[in-house]
């Protein structure tokens, strides 16, 4: 028996559903400009899942997929324009944006690519230029 906990999350209308279990990867903010310009605002609030743990429980034919680049196909609702997640093939991850998940309890610990933000958050989160190393990124840690 697995004791997984299992949140549910939807696009803005509901009509596509979803469910993520276990524990993310990793929870943060993200300050790139395209995830300030794909939320329309000035910092993403993310969780990264192994896609194993994301699961469409409804309307997968209703998600629409936008690819700017190979690391980032981006999916909302066809029928509300809501944006539901973001897959990272290179990665290996899923973005499930944490509003999505309203029940699921998170809790940032990191600010990505902080050398594009637009708005400085002074929380004592660590503040990296871009991603961490294991992700393939420099992990330098910037000010904040």
């Amino acid at each position: 028996m697995s004791n997984k906990q299992t949140h549910t999350g939807s696009c803005f209308c509901g009509a596509v559903q979803l469910t993520v279990s276990g524990d993310p990867a990793a929870m943060g903010y993200c300050h790139c400009e395209s995830c300030r310009r794909w939320s329309a605002g000035p910092v993403n609030a993310f969780t990264l899942w192994k896609p194993e743990s994301v699961n469409i429980t409804q309307g997968a034919e209703n998600i629409g997929t936008y690819a700017k680049t190979p690391q980032s196909h981006r999916k909302w609702c066809k029928t509300c324009g809501g944006h539901i997640l973001t897959e990272h093939p290179s990665m290996g991850l899923t973005d499930v944006y944490a509003a999505v998940i309203p029940s699921f309890p998170f809790i940032a610990d990191v600010h990505v690519h902080y050398q594009e933000a637009v708005l400085r958050i002074h929380d004592g989160i660590t503040k990296l230029k871009d991603v961490p190393e294991e992700m393939g990124g420099s992990g330098e840690r910037i000010g904040g």
